[in-house]
């Protein structure tokens, strides 16, 4: 892969000087918090006007785990480690497996603790780390700039293995774009020129918390509005658990909290149970005849 000259790089949307912050460094913390925080502000309509090619993304991932694929978010500093976030996040909260949604960082794992110069550089570690996917997976690039190579070549790679792939940057129209699908919000330059971790962090930041929490809920992992594929690996999501059961199973804490033990921790089983006024086996045999939808099989 070639790499991209300097002049290439001056030209991007996210090395271009702000005209908003021009003298920044004479103003006072007062009038520098405010700055910040103005340019922050203009992040959330960026990303809401990305909306339909969000919309397209959870369909696309939401159909790779339908037909048992894997979803890959990869990246490099500061996206790869939006990238680890948003992949940790999913076990617990929505139950996945470790098969269905990992993440990938340039240089490895201690790149998520500390820096490590030009693994966003190499091509071939970018290849590398989606050898092993086919036509039912599905890989998340994160790149402000849109060109970092780790995260082209992986693309490029996914999508000539038959993944689909998606591109989530804060550059509208990268050289040589390699996803099916561009996720782009046009957040300006940044406070700091060229300092991506700001507003194209944040941007990345709520476009992968919306496609996470559009997939589950399209995979039917959320009813209503409680999380009810959580694993209860926690203390927190033990009690947060027994809550829910006692909200949607229509019974006391104390009934909520029994159940949900003779579930083997499983809010959409011990919900059933309690509604339908059946054993365990028998609201786990429910459930998989509703493809695992609790409110398919609440509304039987």
């Amino acid at each position: 892969m070639v790499p991209f000259s300097s002049r290439v790089y001056a030209q991007l949307p996210t090395e271009r000087p702000n005209p908003r912050t021009r003298h920044i460094d004479r103003r006072g913390a007062l009038a520098i918090a405010r700055a910040i925080n103005r340019e922050d502000a203009l992040v959330a309509a960026a990303v809401s006007r990305q909306s339909r090619a969000i919309a397209r993304g959870m369909e696309l991932l939401a159909a790779c785990l339908r037909h048992k694929g894997s979803v890959v978010f990869l990246g490099a500093g500061t996206s790869g480690r939006l990238a680890v976030l948003e992949a940790a996040e999913c076990p617990p909260t929505y139950g996945t497996t470790s098969r269905e949604i990992r993440a990938v960082m340039a240089g490895g794992k201690s790149s998520v603790f500390r820096s490590q110069e030009g693994a966003e550089d190499d091509p071939q570690a970018g290849a590398a780390a989606v050898s092993r996917m086919g036509q039912n997976d599905a890989v998340v690039g994160i790149a402000a700039s849109g060109i970092t190579p780790f995260v082209r070549s992986a693309l490029k790679a996914a999508r000539r293995q038959g993944c689909r792939t998606i591109l989530v940057t804060s550059n509208g129209r990268p050289p040589g774009n390699p996803a099916h699908l561009t996720i782009a919000p046009d957040v300006g330059p940044e406070v700091v020129a060229g300092s991506t971790r700001m507003k194209s962090g944040t941007a990345a930041k709520l476009v992968l918390n919306t496609l996470t929490t559009g997939t589950m809920i399209l995979l039917g992992k959320v009813y209503d509005r409680w999380m009810v594929d959580l694993k209860p690996t926690s203390r927190t999501l033990r009690l947060r658990g027994e809550r829910i059961v006692a909200e949607l199973g229509r019974v006391s804490p104390a009934r909520a909290r029994s159940l949900f033990r003779s579930s083997g921790g499983s809010v959409k089983n011990a919900v059933v149970m309690a509604r339908k006024e059946l054993t365990a086996k028998q609201a786990r045999k429910l459930l998989l005849c509703c493809g695992g939808s609790l409110r398919k099989a609440l509304e039987l």
